[in-house]
C-alpha cells in the first residue's frame, strides 16, 4: 500500500462523509436563514423557536434522504471491504 492509495482512500472517505451530510446541512441551515429572519422582523427573542425547527426540519429530511445516505455509506463500506486485500497485502 503505498502513499496514493492512501490518500485516494482519505479523499474518497471525505468526498462521502461531505456529500452524506450536504442535505441536512443544507435544509437546517435554510430553516435556520428563515427562523432567524422571521425573529428579526418579530422582535421575538425566544431560543426554543431558534431550535425546535431545524430539528424537525432534519428529522424529516432524515426520512426523505435517509436511504439514499445509507446506500451511499454502505457502498463505500463494500468497496472498502472489496478491496481489503489489496490495501493490506
Amino acid at each position: 500500500m503505498n502513499t496514493e492509495m492512501v490518500l485516494s482512500l482519505a479523499e474518497k472517505g471525505v468526498y462521502t462523509t461531505i456529500i452524506v451530510c450536504a442535505p441536512l446541512l443544507l435544509l437546517a441551515l435554510g430553516i435556520g436563514l428563515a427562523v432567524s429572519i422571521f425573529q428579526a422582523t418579530t422582535q421575538i427573542q425566544e431560543q426554543t423557536l431558534a431550535f425546535v425547527p431545524k430539528i424537525v426540519a432534519v428529522l424529516v429530511g432524515m426520512i426523505f434522504f435517509g436511504p439514499w445516505m445509507l446506500s451511499r455509506i454502505v457502498s463505500y463500506t463494500m468497496e472498502i471491504f472489496t478491496n481489503l486485500t489489496r490495501f493490506v497485502g
